[in-house]
C-alpha cells in the first residue's frame, strides 16, 4: 500500500514553500511526447544558455534517468543539495509509459527523494490514482482558462483517446479534465501548484477566477508565469515586472503564489536559478 503524502516532507520541495536556496531539484527528461499543441510551446530547439519549459538536452530512457540520479546523488557538489527528483517533460509526462517506469524505479532505489510531476492534466483524471500508487507527493497542472473560448485561443488542438480535437471542444474537454484532475489529486492529498501562464490580451481577466477555483478544489499555491514571446504568441510582449506583481499580489489574498519562479528547463539540475548541466549541450536546432 502506498505511503501517504503527508508522510512526505514536503517543505523540502524548493517550488512549494523549501528553501530555494539550499534544497534543490532534479528534472529527468524522459517523456518526449505531447498530447496538445499550446500556441506558447516550442521545443525546436536546445541551446545551453537557454532556460524555459519543453528545452532538453537529450532524450533519456528510464534506466539512464536512473543511472543520472544515482550519479548526482554520489557527487559531493549536490548529494546532499537534491531533495526532489521530477519529470516536466519535454513532453507531458503522462502521454508517455517512460514518466511511470521512471517513477518506480527512483522509488525504489531512492526512497527519500520526493517525486514531483509537471502535467497539462489532459489524462491527469484517469492516471491519478497510478500516481498515488507511486507515491507522487507533488503535482504541478498547467491551467490558463476557465471559459472554453479563451482556452482556444491559446491551444491549437488537442489529442485524446486517439482523437484529434480542435477549437472550443478541444478546450471544454481540456479544462475539464484539468479541473477533474486537480480535485482528485487534492482529495489523495498531493500537494497541487496550479501554474498559469500570463497571456496579456488573452487570458488576464481568467487569472483571478482561476485563483479561486483551484482555491476551492484543493490547491496549496498558484505560479503567475509570464508568457514567452515565441511561437504562435511570438508577438505578444510579456507582463512587465510591475503588473505581473499586480496580479500575483490580488492573487495572494486568495491563494499563496509562487514568486521565485525561473520557468525551468525540463532537465534542470541543481538548485533553482543556480543549475549545473550534467549532459553535454549545444546551440543547434533538435529534430
Amino acid at each position: 500500500m502506498a505511503t501517504s503524502c503527508g508522510d512526505k516532507k514536503i517543505h523540502g520541495h524548493p517550488c512549494f514553500g523549501g528553501s530555494r536556496h539550499k534544497n534543490g531539484r532534479m528534472h529527468l527528461a524522459v517523456a518526449p511526447r505531447c498530447n496538445i499543441k499550446c500556441g506558447y510551446c516550442t521545443r525546436r530547439h536546445d541551446c545551453a544558455n537557454e532556460n524555459r519549459p519543453g528545452v532538453a538536452s537529450r532524450l533519456l530512457t528510464p534506466a539512464e534517468a536512473l543511472e543520472k540520479v544515482r550519479e548526482v546523488m554520489e557527487s559531493n557538489v549536490l548529494g546532499s543539495v537534491i531533495k526532489v527528483v521530477g519529470i516536466a517533460g519535454p513532453g507531458d509526462p503522462l502521454a508517455n509509459q517512460e514518466t511511470f517506469e521512471t517513477f518506480a524505479m527512483i522509488g525504489e532505489k531512492f526512497p527519500h527523494l520526493i517525486k514531483c510531476m509537471s502535467t497539462n492534466g489532459l489524462l491527469l483524471p484517469e492516471k491519478i490514482g497510478l500516481l498515488h500508487d507511486l507515491e507522487l507527493c507533488s503535482l504541478t497542472v498547467t491551467l490558463n482558462a476557465l471559459d472554453s473560448k479563451v482556452g482556444a485561443q491559446i491551444y491549437s488542438f488537442i489529442n485524446y483517446h486517439g482523437k484529434r480535437y480542435s477549437g472550443v471542444e478541444a478546450s471544454e474537454i481540456l479544462i475539464s479534465n484539468q479541473l477533474e484532475g486537480i480535485r482528485k489529486a487534492a482529495s489523495l492529498g498531493m500537494t497541487v501548484k496550479v501554474n498559469t501562464v500570463f497571456i496579456p490580451g488573452v487570458n488576464e481577466e481568467q487569472i483571478p477566477m482561476l485563483a479561486s477555483k483551484v482555491k476551492a478544489l484543493g490547491a496549496s499555491v498558484m505560479n503567475v508565469m509570464p508568457v514567452i514571446p515565441q511561437a504562435d504568441f511570438s508577438n505578444i510582449a510579456p507582463p512587465d515586472t510591475n503588473l505581473l506583481e499586480k496580479v500575483r499580489s490580488n492573487n495572494e489574498k486568495i491563494i499563496g503564489q509562487m514568486r521565485h519562479c525561473r520557468q525551468c528547463r525540463a532537465d534542470a539540475v541543481g538548485l533553482i536559478g543556480g543549475d549545473m548541466e550534467f549532459a553535454r549541450v549545444n546551440c543547434e536546432i533538435t529534430r
